[in-house]
C-alpha cells in the first residue's frame, strides 16, 4: 500500500501551486459569505425582541423554511448559522469537487497524469494528493468560519466552521468516486454537482413540511446536517460523526474502484460511435456534445423558477414592516407602488437567475478551451471546417442555451406565483445582455490568452457574489455598478424603463465576442 502512495507529496505541492489563486479567493469568498451575516443582521435586527418576532415568523413560514431551513435560536449567531450555513456549505461543496476532478480524472482525459506516472508515481498518489489539496482548502475554510464568528460565542463557530468544512470534504469524496464511474471530467463534475442539487431539494421539501429540521428528507439531505449541527443554539456534536462516518465509507470506495482500472479507463465507459443522426456543419456537433448540459441547466432553471415564484407572497408576508429588510430587498430589485414588494422579491429572483445563468454561459463557453487542450478539435480543424465555424457553434449554444434557460426560469416563475407569464419571462430575458457580456469576455480570454481563460470563472463569481451580498452588506453604488447586471431595468415592477444601457452591453458584448474570435483566428493552437 505504501508503494501506491509514492509520490504524493509532489503531487500535492504540484496541485497546490497549480490552484494557488483559485483557491485563496474561494475560501476567502466562502467565509466573507458566513462573517459578514453578523453585521448585516444586527443592522436588520437591532434588538433581541425583534430577533426573536422574525425568527417565530421564519420558523411559521413554509417557503423560508424551505430556502434556508428553521431558526433555532434568536441570536445573531444562530441567525447567521441559519442564513448562510447551508449556502456556505454549498459554496465549499462546489470548491472541493472542482479541486478533487481537476487533480484526478481532468489529470487523465488530457494526458498528463500518463507523464507523471511514468515517473515514480503510485496508483493511488493522485488521488490522495486531491484529496488533501481539497482538505487543505476546507480546513482553511473551517478555520477562518470559526475565527471571524468567534465573537458570537466560540462552541457555535467552531461547529459551524467543522460543519461546513466538513461538507466540502463530503462531495469532495464523492467527486473522488465520480472521477473512478467516468471517462470525462465534465461528465464527473455533472454526476457530483446532481448529487449537490438532490441534496439541496431534499432539505428543501424536508424543511417545508417539517419544522424543526426533523423530516426524513432533511436527514437525508447531506446538506440538511449542517443545519441539524445547530450551531449557536445547543450544538449537537455528534452530528459531525455523521460527516466523518460518511467521509470515510466515500473515500474507502474511491479508493477501491481506483486500485480496480487501468489510467485512463472508467467503470462507465463512453458510449461507441458512431453518433445517431446527421452531423453535417459544426454548429450541429457542439450541440451534440453540450445538449447534456442545456437539458440539465435548463430542467434546473424551470423547476427553481416554480419554487421561488410561489415564494414570492411569503417572503412579502415574511417582511411586514421592517423597514430595513424592505431597503435590502428593494434594492437588490425593487420599485415603489402597489405590490412593490413582492415586484422586488421576482426581480431579485430575476436577477439571481441572470447571474446563475452568466455561470452556463463561462461554463459553455470554455468548452471550446477543453476541446483544444483535449486535442479534440484538431482532428475537425485539419479537415474542411474553420476555426471561426468550429469556434461558432460552440458561441451559438452558449450564447443561445443561456437565452433558454432564463426563459424556462421565467415560465416557472409566472407559473409557481400564478401572475402574467409575459412578465415573469421578461424580467429574466432582461438579464440576457449581461450574461452574453460575461460570456463575451470568456471568449475573448480564449481567443486572447487561452493560458488564462479560467479567469472567467473568477468574474462570474465575483459578480454573483457583489450582486447577492453586496446590497445586504450596504455596499456604496458605485462598488455595485461595477456589475453589469446592477445596469439593467428591474423587472416586474419598474416604472420607466431606459433601454439604452441594455443595448450599451450587447453592443460591448458582441464586440467583445468579435475581438476574442478575431485573436484566435491569429493564434497557434496548443499542440
Amino acid at each position: 500500500m505504501t508503494d501506491q502512495l509514492t509520490g504524493t507529496g509532489a503531487l500535492l505541492r504540484l496541485a497546490l501551486r497549480r490552484d494557488r489563486v483559485m483557491m485563496p479567493v474561494w475560501t476567502l469568498l466562502t467565509t466573507f459569505l458566513v462573517v459578514s451575516m453578523p453585521g448585516s443582521l444586527g443592522s436588520v435586527y437591532a434588538t433581541a425582541a425583534e430577533r426573536a418576532r422574525a425568527a417565530a415568523s421564519m420558523n411559521a413560514n413554509s417557503s423560508l423554511r424551505a430556502l434556508y431551513g428553521p431558526v433555532f435560536d434568536d441570536s445573531l449567531g444562530a441567525l447567521t448559522a441559519w442564513r448562510g450555513g447551508v449556502y456556505a456549505a454549498a459554496l465549499a461543496a462546489v470548491m472541493s469537487l472542482v479541486l478533487v476532478v481537476r487533480h484526478t480524472r481532468e489529470e487523465e482525459e488530457t494526458g498528463r497524469q500518463e507523464f507523471l506516472s511514468a515517473a515514480m508515481v503510485g496508483r493511488r498518489a493522485p488521488l490522495t494528493a486531491a484529496l488533501l489539496a481539497a482538505l487543505v482548502a476546507d480546513a482553511a475554510v473551517a478555520l477562518l468560519v470559526a475565527g471571524g464568528l468567534a465573537g458570537q460565542g466560540a462552541p457555535g463557530a467552531l461547529a459551524l466552521g467543522l460543519a461546513v468544512a466538513g461538507t466540502g470534504m463530503l462531495f469532495a469524496c464523492t467527486a473522488a468516486i465520480a472521477a473512478q464511474l467516468t471517462e470525462s471530467a465534465r461528465a464527473a463534475k455533472g454526476i457530483t454537482a446532481a448529487v449537490l442539487g438532490a441534496a439541496f431539494v431534499l432539505k428543501a421539501a424536508g424543511d417545508a413540511g417539517t419544522e424543526g429540521g426533523r423530516s426524513a428528507l432533511t436527514w437525508a439531505s447531506l446538506l440538511g446536517w449542517v443545519e441539524n449541527v445547530r450551531a449557536f443554539a445547543a450544538e449537537r456534536w455528534w452530528v459531525l460523526l455523521l460527516f466523518a462516518a460518511a467521509v470515510t465509507v466515500q473515500a474507502g470506495a474511491a479508493y477501491a474502484l481506483a486500485g480496480r482500472r487501468d489510467l485512463g479507463m472508467s467503470f462507465l465507459p463512453s458510449r461507441s460511435g458512431p453518433a445517431e443522426g446527421r452531423l453535417g456543419t459544426a454548429g450541429a456537433l457542439a450541440l451534440r456534445l453540450q445538449r447534456g448540459s442545456v437539458l440539465g441547466w435548463s430542467a434546473g432553471f424551470l423547476i427553481a423558477g416554480v419554487v421561488f415564484g410561489g415564494m414570492a407572497d411569503g417572503a412579502a408576508d415574511l417582511v411586514g414592516d421592517n423597514d430595513r429588510t424592505r431597503e435590502i430587498i428593494e434594492r437588490m430589485g425593487g420599485q415603489g407602488g402597489p405590490g412593490a414588494l413582492t415586484d422586488a422579491f421576482l426581480a431579485t429572483m430575476a436577477g439571481l437567475f441572470g447571474m446563475v445563468a452568466a455561470l452556463y454561459a463561462v461554463s459553455a463557453v470554455l468548452r471550446l478551451s477543453g476541446e483544444e487542450s483535449g486535442q479534440r478539435a484538431e482532428p475537425l480543424l485539419a479537415n474542411a471546417v474553420g476555426r471561426l465555424r468550429w469556434a461558432g457553434g460552440h458561441l451559438a449554444v452558449a450564447f443561445g442555451g443561456s437565452a433558454l434557460i432564463l426563459l424556462l426560469a421565467g415560465l416557472g416563475l409566472g407559473l409557481g406565483h400564478g401572475r402574467e407569464l409575459g412578465a415573469a419571462i421578461g424580467a429574466t430575458l432582461a438579464q440576457l445582455p449581461a450574461v452574453w457580456l460575461i460570456g463575451a469576455l470568456a471568449a475573448l480570454l480564449y481567443g486572447a490568452a487561452p493560458q488564462y481563460a479560467a479567469a472567467a470563472w473568477a468574474v462570474a463569481g465575483g459578480v454573483l457574489a457583489l450582486g447577492w451580498i453586496g446590497p445586504a452588506l450596504n455596499l456604496p453604488q458605485a462598488v455595485l455598478n461595477l456589475s453589469p447586471f446592477a445596469h439593467l431595468p428591474r423587472l416586474p415592477g419598474a416604472q420607466a424603463l431606459d433601454w439604452a444601457p441594455p443595448a450599451v452591453l450587447t453592443a460591448v458584448a458582441v464586440a467583445l465576442t468579435v475581438a476574442g474570435l478575431g485573436a484566435l483566428r491569429r493564434r497557434d493552437m496548443i499542440a
